[in-house]
């Protein structure tokens, strides 16, 4: 007995993690600044820790209330019905349920190239097809309706990403709203915003309600440090929204995730905090290192290093651990999380070391 064919699905690799490289190199985990992954620097919400340790003895429940509450607590955010919000287990789990929601059995979607892997995988998962659309260096990774279009084909879902990882180019809503008027009634445009919080632009949130071919995706895992706890949301038109009481899993988002996300929404500190550095740390890395930078909306930067393998291995040999954006078809450029002060400090002078030998 074998498996279905599964010869067509990208295998999704996550940054090193630091555990793995300090076993590796023989290092102190302390001694390695994690520059790989887009996680936060400050780590998770404050709130949402404590939130975590006080839920821990409701973990026999099944998460009704708290789902619920969380639920209600986002559409307060973005001033929106409370059926307009998927809860999912990350962002990953809102492209599920999206693909589930939208995809009959041969439908197309078009994603990013370069861009996040899931989104080719998720729609493979649920039987759907994949086209791509080309974010081009000599453009630097311009995103305009254009762009898609030249692509396009009547898919179903159209993946935008904003801003776009890895490479930090931003499409703004007016442009979001020329590309969903001119692709086919059916198709979704759907606006991933994990990194929304970092980009001084309005959110495509707002065209929720003039639009009901536009959904957007958001993740508690950058701005709020909630990574490893998994839960991310989808804001969703109005007249389709009931869609999810059909499709999602039980229960998707957990007692503690749900617990965690409430807190953190309420730790405006942590956010601020988060942002300012981010937004400080981005304009270090474009003033100071010594390789071509492209601007960014999100809490990394893409810099140009000649053979990206190689200096993320010597980086990484002193402690620096960035993300060689070989996978991503950029051989020649590394992506670097906006850390601490002290961490931006400390990539910046390890990587002009490494490029001046």
């Amino acid at each position: 007995m074998q498996p279905r064919d599964l010869s067509a699905h990208t295998v999704y690799r996550a940054g090193r993690g630091v555990d793995e490289v300090a076993r590796e190199l023989g290092m102190d985990p302390d001694d390695l600044v994690k520059l790989a992954s887009n996680e936060n620097m400050y780590g998770p919400s404050p709130a949402a820790v404590e939130a975590i340790r006080e839920g821990a003895d409701r973990m026999h429940s099944y998460p009704k209330a708290s789902h619920a509450d969380l639920v209600e607590a986002i559409a307060e955010q973005w001033s929106v019905e409370g059926e307009q919000v998927w809860l999912g287990n990350g962002g990953d789990g809102v492209l599920d349920y999206l693909a589930r929601a939208m995809l009959e059995p041969g439908d197309a979607v078009l994603a990013p190239e370069p861009g996040f892997a899931y989104y080719p995988m998720s729609a493979r998962f649920h039987h759907g097809t994949v086209g791509t659309y080309k974010l081009s260096k000599a453009d630097d990774f311009a995103q305009t309706p254009d762009v898609v279009l030249d692509s396009y084909d009547g898919e179903r879902i159209v993946y935008v990403t904003s801003p776009h990882n890895p490479t930090g180019s931003e499409m703004t809503n007016e442009d979001v709203v020329e590309l969903a008027e001119r692709t086919d009634e059916e198709t979704l445009i759907l606006v991933d915003e994990a990194y929304g919080e970092f980009t001084e632009n309005p959110s495509a949130a707002d065209l929720l309600d003039e639009r009901d071919d536009v959904a957007v995706l958001r993740t508690f895992s950058k701005v709020y440090g909630l990574a490893g706890v998994r839960l991310g949301y989808g804001l969703v038109p109005e007249a389709w929204a009931d869609a999810y009481a059909r499709i999602n899993t039980p229960f998707a988002a957990s007692e503690l995730a749900c617990r965690a996300g409430l807190a953190a929404l309420d730790d405006d500190e942590h956010v601020e905090r988060t942002v300012e550095t981010a937004r400080w740390a981005r304009e270090y890395y474009h003033e100071h290192l010594d390789a071509p930078t492209w601007d960014s909306g999100g809490n990394f930067v893409l810099c140009e290093v000649g053979d990206a393998t190689a200096v993320a291995d010597a980086a990484e040999r002193e402690g620096v651990i960035v993300r060689d954006c070989t996978s991503f078809g950029l051989p020649e450029c590394v992506r670097v999380t906006c850390g601490t002060r002290e961490d931006a400090e400390t990539a910046v002078e390890t990587i002009n070391e490494v490029l001046a030998e």
